[in-house]
């Protein structure tokens, strides 16, 4: 079936023109079908079709890899659609493989054209089969209605358009080496209905009440003339209009126009950030525009709920942020020039992640896309984007935090999920990428056994910029070495692996006696003294004792002068790690200032997701459009990094944590705060639901907790209970 697949390829030979949409049809007669099933994929993106109707649910397939080395194939079952004369429809865009993508808005990055391939079988009441191919006779290149389509700036969509025809031809380029089962697609999830209609002028700006990653279906019987425009946005400027800076070269825009069909229409290659959408070309009308949100089809396996308004925002926030950004790869942003696989972000909020959402296939699929890409760059370097855009090496700037990705992330669902299988999977990408780290090691200004070459450090740190960060970053890049030199010692002790054992153990000791006497100073101090610094040797790379509370201490000390100041990697650790080490008000104070930098900050300022910057909206009110080194701004309203802080509502607030993997043992560890009223919530594990909620009532403190297995429960200042499966309610006198 591969083989036939591969060789049935095809294309148009019209020249290449950004976001071009090829449209293929093939006529098919049968009698007596028992059976009918459709194979496909495409260089590029494709929509099927089966006499009108769309074929599976699917959005954006065959979905994005490796191009040079790895394509994904579909197959759906077509019985009950096929009748006895039909009409095949093919929709090809060029998507990520040949459209414009990347915040450098390249084109043609994996191919020049895009193609597609398809094979429907169909078995008759004999016993009869046959199998009609994307390179049959009657396959015919016909009218597209798209004038353009493309995931930056949108669709111009003409229902009555009329266009040459252009035969197919073979596809005669080079195609990847593997075709691999789908794991995992994106999918329409829920309806997000117009919340108000707001009349400026000619233009009408439609609020949704949300931020969020979709698509508008628009009804064409609701409209009252040809031609209708929309454009979309995070915000709204002073004045009421539209804001679309922070969107650079991307339009987002959807342009239609009506012709003979009746149908709705719904964006097929592309999506948008957004929350308002600007309609202008026809009058507003109830039921015209409905939007839905789009990610991968994951099933919810977290709850949380507060008396507190801010509190719970802020975690509806951090689970649209992942909505929003778990959409084929974890992506940066859904809304700009760039939706791209960013390793860094992801693994930054992947436990958070993965107590949202059941996860596991998702990352599955990623950790693949990591091992193509790796085995197709140099040194075994895992790329900060994934799929990585070709080969390359570790370049001027390493961006260790992001490559990193691929050793938390198989650590963090054998943890959560029971399983080693992703870290068998995985082990020899580990591996290769901890030998570059070891590779770049160097002597450098008397580092040896460290990482000296240029990286960002703790992104986004408020306050400190990229040039300092790049002169400053050895304490948080070093770190992740440490980390990744731990993670690979345990595993290969796990997998009886001793030569590795040996190897890593060596080195991460190496390591972590170079990283002390490079960055720590013996009176406590980090030399590069900034929060970031602290967190980060505080959480991967110092021993418990004398040393590690001098630290604790000076972080705790710039925590109560400075407030909050930390970027994309040191946050995820912060609240955990005061939380676990007698600081839990501190915590919570952090948690609920609403001073900026800060969560309640933006909840305050009206986000409905999580912000790239924490001064992405500045105190006055404007946007922090500053300029990246490419010239362009860089400011999101819909990035979750700093959702990371849903770890510490689920591991934390409601305590919920594994003792073994899989959760077949669990530790209730709860830590309450009177300022919170109470919280409810519970985690779907492996091993079953697990239930904590508490609350204060009148001068008492009540827990309702329910394990599905064996626990330990740790009330505030009491003993561990050892308990079994079961539901528990406990008092405590305040």
């Amino acid at each position: 079936m591969i083989k036939h697949l591969r060789s049935s390829f095809i294309t148009t030979e019209r020249p290449f023109q950004e976001g071009t949409v090829e449209v293929f049809e093939q006529c098919v007669y049968v009698q007596n079908t028992v059976r009918a099933s459709l194979t496909i994929t495409a260089l590029g993106l494709y929509e099927v079709e089966l006499n009108g109707s769309k074929i599976g649910e699917a959005l954006f397939t065959p979905g994005y890899t490796y191009y040079p080395l790895e394509l994904q194939v579909q197959s759906y079952d077509v019985t009950e659609l096929l009748r006895m004369e039909n009409v095949l429809r093919v929709y090809l865009a060029q998507g990520w493989y040949c459209g414009r993508f990347t915040y450098e808005n390249k084109v043609q990055i994996y191919g020049e054209r895009p193609a597609v391939s398809w094979l429907l079988t169909v078995e008759d009441s004999d016993g009869g089969k046959r199998v009609f191919s994307s390179l049959d006779a009657d396959v015919h290149a016909v009218n597209s209605p798209y004038e353009y389509a493309g995931f930056y700036d949108g669709e111009i969509y003409n229902a009555g358009r009329r266009s040459e025809l252009f035969e197919p031809v073979p596809y005669m380029g080079k195609l990847p080496e593997s075709f691999d089962e789908t794991i995992l697609s994106v999918k329409v999830q829920e309806e997000i209905p117009v919340k108000s209609a707001v009349k400026r002028g000619d233009l009408t700006i439609l609020d949704f009440g949300q931020n969020f990653a979709g698509i508008v279906e628009i009804d064409p019987a609701k409209m009252n003339g040809a031609t209708l425009k929309l454009r979309h946005g995070e915000l709204l400027n002073p004045d009421g209009s539209l804001y679309t800076a922070n969107l650079r070269k991307a339009k987002a825009e959807i342009i239609y126009t009506k012709g003979d069909e009746t149908q709705k229409y719904r964006p097929r290659f592309t999506y948008m950030g957004f929350r308002y959408v600007e309609l202008s070309g026809i009058e507003y009308t109830d039921g015209l525009i409905t939007a839905y949100a789009v990610h991968s089809d994951m099933v919810r396996t977290g709850s949380f709920s507060s008396k507190n308004e801010l509190v719970q925002r802020l975690y509806n926030n951090q689970v649209w942020g992942q909505k929003s950004n778990y959409v084929e790869v974890p992506t940066d942003c859904p809304q700009r020039d760039e939706r791209m696989g960013y390793t860094g972000d992801g693994q930054v909020f992947a436990l958070t992640g993965a107590y949202n959402f059941d996860t596991e296939a998702f990352w599955r699929k990623f950790l693949r896309d990591i091992r193509y890409t790796q085995t197709g760059n140099k040194e075994g370097y895992v790329a900060p984007t994934v799929p990585a855009l070709g080969p390359e090496g570790v370049g001027f700037l390493s961006m260790l935090g992001w490559g990193n990705c691929d050793l938390i992330v198989p650590e963090m669902l054998y943890w959560q999920y029971g399983t080693d299988e992703h870290l068998r999977t995985q082990y020899d990408s580990m591996k290769a990428f901890v030998e570059c780290e070891i590779q770049h090691m160097g002597g450098l200004l008397g580092k040896k056994n460290l990482w000296t070459a240029p990286s960002l450090g703790d992104w986004l740190t408020l306050g400190k910029d990229m040039k300092y960060m790049a002169m400053h970053h050895g304490p948080v890049s070093n770190a992740f070495v440490v980390n990744d030199l731990r993670i690979m010692r345990d595993t290969a002790a796990r997998f009886g692996n001793t030569d590795d054992v040996e190897k890593y153990g060596s080195q991460l000791r190496k390591t972590r006696d170079a990283y002390l006497k490079a960055y720590v100073k013996s009176d406590g101090r980090m030399k590069d003294d900034y929060q970031g610094a602290y967190i980060m040797a505080l959480r991967f790379v110092v021993p418990s004792g004398e040393l590690w509370d001098c630290l604790f201490v000076r972080l705790l000390d710039m925590l109560r002068v400075d407030g909050m100041q930390t970027g994309f990697f040191s946050t995820e650790h912060l609240l955990p790690m005061l939380a676990e080490n007698g600081q839990a008000k501190l915590a919570y104070d952090l948690l609920l200032s609403e001073s900026c930098p800060g969560w309640m900050y933006e909840v305050k300022n009206g986000a409905t997701t999580i912000w790239e910057r924490w001064d992405a909206l500045r105190p006055d009110g404007t946007v922090n459009e500053s300029a990246m080194t490419n010239g362009e701004n860089m400011v999101s309203f819909n990035h979750y990094a700093f959702g990371s802080v849903g770890e510490f509502y689920y591991r934390h607030m409601l305590g919920i944590a594994p003792v073994e993997p899989g959760y077949r043992r669990v530790k209730i560890a709860p830590i309450p705060d009177e300022r919170l009223g109470g919280v409810s919530g519970a985690y779907l594990s492996r091993s079953g639901e697990i239930h904590s909620a508490w609350e204060y009532r009148d001068k008492v403190l009540d827990f309702d907790i329910s394990v599905p297995v064996p626990a330990e429960i740790i009330l505030p200042g009491e003993p561990p209970r050892s308990v079994d499966a079961g539901s528990y309610h406990f008092e405590k006198k305040l």
